[in-house]
């Protein structure tokens, strides 16, 4: 088994669920006492979301390029970047080491072409939503075709996300409102929606909705272990 390096903190209430994830199915797989081997480095989110706020990516980029030496420094064959949004650096972070980067929109892609999806909607904070580096590289290196929610839902999503999810907070009004999102990314055609958000999970999922729902973090996670085995 390779060890699976985690770069996460961003923030830690997702981290938890990688390492769940990534333990339950090496359980999974392989039965007995088995458990993953992992090396975590957790970082303080507040200054680099404080970066990102003011949008110097360059910086927040140079933050996780040291964390992830830290990570390589530490034993792990492989990188995971635990956030979707910080894959805003990932160049940056995957030229920093030396040890493969699995990018989390790669994993998310695989999982969609294999279910035969090709319109799929996207939910995350902002930056994942309007910029290019996510919804791009789906369309570019995939050909999917990526629609995002209306103009007036992003900023309340991005609220939700920072200010009540990424805190450890779950509202029955801000679920309702996501789920309604959700339908109305299915009414437009979407085929699925993207959980571009490694938070969306604790709010929402499968069960509380007949749309696809595609949980990036559990897509991650278990892409790292198919690497980690083979």
């Amino acid at each position: 088994m390779k060890t699976i390096g985690l770069l996460g903190g961003m923030s830690w209430e997702s981290t938890l669920d990688y390492y769940r994830e990534i333990n339950e199915d090496i359980k999974k797989r392989l039965g007995g006492f088995h458990s993953a081997r992992l090396v975590l480095y957790s970082v303080d989110f507040a200054p680099i979301e404080a970066l990102m706020r003011q949008g110097d990516w360059d910086g927040a980029g140079a933050h996780l390029a040291a964390a992830a030496r830290r990570v390589e420094a530490g034993g792990a064959d492989l990188l995971l970047i635990c956030t979707n949004t910080l894959h805003r650096v990932a160049d940056a972070v995957a030229d920093a080491v030396s040890i493969p980067l699995l990018h989390i929109a790669d994993a998310t892609a695989d999982a969609l072409l294999a279910d035969g999806r090709r319109k799929v909607g996207l939910l995350g904070t902002a930056f994942t939503m309007e910029q290019d580096f996510y919804k791009g590289r789906l369309a570019e290196r995939y050909g999917l075709e990526v629609i995002i929610p209306e103009s007036v839902d992003r900023p309340r999503i991005h609220e939700i996300i920072f200010q009540e999810l990424c805190l450890g907070q779950v509202r029955p009004a801000s679920k309702a409102m996501f789920l309604r999102i959700v339908d109305d990314l299915a009414a437009k055609g979407a085929e699925g929606v993207i959980l571009g958000c490694t938070e969306i999970g604790m709010l929402i999922g499968p069960a509380d909705t007949p749309v696809a729902l595609y949980d990036t973090t559990r897509l991650h996670a278990h892409k790292a272990v198919d690497w980690a085995l083979k």
